[in-house]
Protein backbone atom coordinates (compact mmCIF):
# COMPACT_ATOMS: atom_id res chain seq x y z
CA UNK A 1 0.00 0.00 0.00
CA UNK A 2 1.41 3.39 -0.95
CA UNK A 3 0.23 6.32 1.17
CA UNK A 4 1.03 9.96 1.82
CA UNK A 5 0.18 12.42 4.55
CA UNK A 6 -3.58 13.00 4.73
CA UNK A 7 -4.50 9.83 2.89
CA UNK A 8 -8.10 8.96 3.74
CA UNK A 9 -8.19 7.31 7.15
CA UNK A 10 -10.79 4.61 6.38
CA UNK A 11 -9.13 3.83 3.04
CA UNK A 12 -5.85 3.12 4.84
CA UNK A 13 -7.00 1.55 8.11
CA UNK A 14 -9.82 -0.70 6.91
CA UNK A 15 -7.96 -2.38 4.00
CA UNK A 16 -4.83 -2.74 6.13
CA UNK A 17 -6.72 -4.50 8.90
CA UNK A 18 -8.89 -6.58 6.56
CA UNK A 19 -5.91 -7.86 4.58
CA UNK A 20 -3.95 -8.64 7.75
CA UNK A 21 -7.00 -10.47 9.13
CA UNK A 22 -6.82 -12.72 6.06
CA UNK A 23 -3.15 -13.45 6.73
CA UNK A 24 -1.57 -11.09 4.21
CA UNK A 25 1.58 -9.23 5.16
CA UNK A 26 0.81 -5.63 4.24
CA UNK A 27 3.73 -3.29 3.75
CA UNK A 28 2.56 0.31 3.93
CA UNK A 29 5.09 2.74 2.47
CA UNK A 30 5.36 6.46 1.78
CA UNK A 31 7.94 8.39 -0.26
CA UNK A 32 10.70 9.79 1.89
CA UNK A 33 9.69 7.75 4.93
CA UNK A 34 10.87 4.59 6.66
CA UNK A 35 9.28 1.83 8.70
CA UNK A 36 8.20 3.26 12.04
CA UNK A 37 7.61 6.76 10.65
CA UNK A 38 4.02 7.95 10.60
CA UNK A 39 1.66 9.67 8.24
CA UNK A 40 -1.29 11.76 9.33
CA UNK A 41 -4.61 10.61 7.93
CA UNK A 42 -7.78 12.56 7.20
CA UNK A 43 -11.39 11.46 7.63
CA UNK A 44 -13.64 12.43 4.74
CA UNK A 45 -17.36 12.40 5.26
CA UNK A 46 -20.39 13.00 3.10
CA UNK A 47 -22.64 15.37 5.00
CA UNK A 48 -24.83 16.87 2.27
CA UNK A 49 -22.39 19.49 1.02
CA UNK A 50 -21.27 19.88 -2.60
CA UNK A 51 -18.20 17.82 -1.74
CA UNK A 52 -16.86 15.85 1.21
CA UNK A 53 -15.80 17.41 4.49
CA UNK A 54 -12.38 16.72 6.00
CA UNK A 55 -11.37 16.16 9.60
CA UNK A 56 -8.06 15.09 11.13
CA UNK A 57 -7.77 11.32 11.38
CA UNK A 58 -5.11 9.20 13.07
CA UNK A 59 -1.37 8.83 12.94
CA UNK A 60 -0.67 5.66 10.97
CA UNK A 61 2.66 3.91 11.47
CA UNK A 62 4.36 2.79 8.27
CA UNK A 63 5.43 -0.84 8.16
CA UNK A 64 8.27 -0.72 5.61
CA UNK A 65 10.86 1.59 4.03
CA UNK A 66 9.75 3.20 0.78
CA UNK A 67 13.30 3.25 -0.62
CA UNK A 68 13.63 -0.51 -0.07
CA UNK A 69 10.34 -1.35 -1.80
CA UNK A 70 10.78 -4.07 -4.44
CA UNK A 71 7.50 -4.40 -6.35
CA UNK A 72 8.55 -7.89 -7.50
CA UNK A 73 8.05 -9.08 -3.92
CA UNK A 74 4.34 -8.23 -3.79
CA UNK A 75 1.14 -9.89 -5.00
CA UNK A 76 -0.84 -6.67 -5.35
CA UNK A 77 -0.91 -2.92 -4.88
CA UNK A 78 -3.43 -0.82 -2.97
CA UNK A 79 -3.69 2.96 -3.42
CA UNK A 80 -6.05 4.73 -1.00
CA UNK A 81 -7.63 8.10 -1.65
CA UNK A 82 -7.52 11.31 0.28
CA UNK A 83 -5.07 14.14 -0.27
CA UNK A 84 -2.06 11.82 0.01
CA UNK A 85 -2.33 11.23 -3.73
CA UNK A 86 -1.24 14.83 -4.30
CA UNK A 87 2.30 13.92 -3.19
CA UNK A 88 2.29 10.37 -4.55
CA UNK A 89 1.48 11.42 -8.12
CA UNK A 90 4.55 13.66 -8.14
CA UNK A 91 6.99 11.00 -6.90
CA UNK A 92 8.70 9.28 -9.84
CA UNK A 93 9.61 6.16 -7.84
CA UNK A 94 5.99 5.77 -6.74
CA UNK A 95 4.87 6.03 -10.38
CA UNK A 96 7.45 3.39 -11.36
CA UNK A 97 6.02 1.06 -8.71
CA UNK A 98 2.49 1.58 -10.08
CA UNK A 99 3.72 0.92 -13.64
CA UNK A 100 5.37 -2.32 -12.49
CA UNK A 101 2.06 -3.66 -11.16
CA UNK A 102 0.21 -2.57 -14.30
CA UNK A 103 2.76 -4.10 -16.68
CA UNK A 104 2.93 -7.33 -14.66
CA UNK A 105 -0.90 -7.42 -14.59
CA UNK A 106 -0.88 -7.85 -10.81
CA UNK A 107 -4.00 -6.71 -8.96
CA UNK A 108 -4.21 -2.96 -8.36
CA UNK A 109 -6.91 -1.66 -6.03
CA UNK A 110 -7.33 2.11 -6.10
CA UNK A 111 -10.13 4.10 -4.53
CA UNK A 112 -11.42 7.65 -4.54
CA UNK A 113 -8.59 10.14 -5.25
CA UNK A 114 -6.03 7.30 -5.31
CA UNK A 115 -6.96 6.90 -8.97
CA UNK A 116 -5.05 10.16 -9.53
CA UNK A 117 -1.85 8.22 -8.91
CA UNK A 118 -2.81 5.78 -11.67
CA UNK A 119 -3.56 8.59 -14.13
CA UNK A 120 -0.20 10.23 -13.34
CA UNK A 121 1.54 6.89 -13.89
CA UNK A 122 -0.07 6.60 -17.32
CA UNK A 123 -1.69 3.22 -16.70
CA UNK A 124 -5.37 3.95 -17.37
CA UNK A 125 -5.35 4.42 -21.17
CA UNK A 126 -7.97 2.12 -22.66
CA UNK A 127 -9.20 1.01 -19.22
CA UNK A 128 -12.61 1.41 -17.60
CA UNK A 129 -12.51 2.61 -14.03
CA UNK A 130 -14.23 4.58 -11.33
CA UNK A 131 -12.99 7.22 -8.90
CA UNK A 132 -14.29 10.06 -6.81
CA UNK A 133 -16.53 11.98 -9.28
CA UNK A 134 -14.25 15.04 -9.44
CA UNK A 135 -11.55 12.85 -11.00
CA UNK A 136 -13.65 12.02 -14.08
CA UNK A 137 -11.84 14.69 -16.17
CA UNK A 138 -8.46 13.32 -15.05
CA UNK A 139 -9.41 9.76 -15.97
CA UNK A 140 -10.67 10.85 -19.39
CA UNK A 141 -7.65 13.11 -20.05
CA UNK A 142 -5.41 10.11 -19.30
CA UNK A 143 -7.26 8.00 -21.91
CA UNK A 144 -9.46 6.01 -19.55
CA UNK A 145 -13.22 5.60 -19.55
CA UNK A 146 -14.94 6.82 -16.40
CA UNK A 147 -17.62 4.35 -15.32
CA UNK A 148 -20.28 5.71 -13.01
CA UNK A 149 -20.80 3.46 -9.98
CA UNK A 150 -23.23 3.82 -7.14
CA UNK A 151 -21.37 4.56 -3.90
CA UNK A 152 -21.48 1.02 -2.54
CA UNK A 153 -20.24 -0.46 -5.84
CA UNK A 154 -16.78 -1.15 -7.25
CA UNK A 155 -15.68 -1.57 -10.85
CA UNK A 156 -13.35 -4.32 -12.08
CA UNK A 157 -11.48 -4.13 -15.39
CA UNK A 158 -9.06 -7.05 -15.51
CA UNK A 159 -6.48 -6.50 -12.76
CA UNK A 160 -7.76 -2.98 -11.98
CA UNK A 161 -10.24 -2.68 -9.11
CA UNK A 162 -11.60 0.82 -8.48
CA UNK A 163 -14.32 2.49 -6.44
CA UNK A 164 -15.60 6.00 -5.76
CA UNK A 165 -14.97 6.18 -1.99
CA UNK A 166 -14.91 4.24 1.29
CA UNK A 167 -18.66 3.44 1.32
CA UNK A 168 -17.73 0.92 -1.40
CA UNK A 169 -15.30 -0.98 0.84
CA UNK A 170 -17.27 -4.26 0.95
CA UNK A 171 -17.45 -4.57 -2.85
CA UNK A 172 -14.00 -3.07 -3.51
CA UNK A 173 -12.13 -5.16 -0.96
CA UNK A 174 -14.03 -8.32 -1.94
CA UNK A 175 -12.98 -7.82 -5.58
CA UNK A 176 -9.36 -7.09 -4.61
CA UNK A 177 -9.17 -10.12 -2.33
CA UNK A 178 -10.61 -12.31 -5.11
CA UNK A 179 -8.05 -10.89 -7.56
CA UNK A 180 -5.30 -11.81 -5.08
CA UNK A 181 -6.63 -15.38 -5.16
CA UNK A 182 -7.96 -15.55 -1.62
CA UNK A 183 -11.22 -17.28 -0.81
CA UNK A 184 -13.23 -16.26 2.18
CA UNK A 185 -15.81 -18.70 3.43
CA UNK A 186 -18.26 -17.88 6.15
Amino acid sequence: MVVGDFSEDYEVMVPFQALEMLGYIVDVVSPGKKAGDTIKTAVHDFEGDQTYTEKRGHNFTLTADFDQTDPNAYAGLLVPGGRGYEQLRLDQRCLEIVRHFAEAEKPIAAICHGIGVLTAAGVVRGRKLNAYPSLQPDVEAAGGTFVVCDWPEAHVDGNLITAPAWPAHPAWLSAFIAALGAKVEL
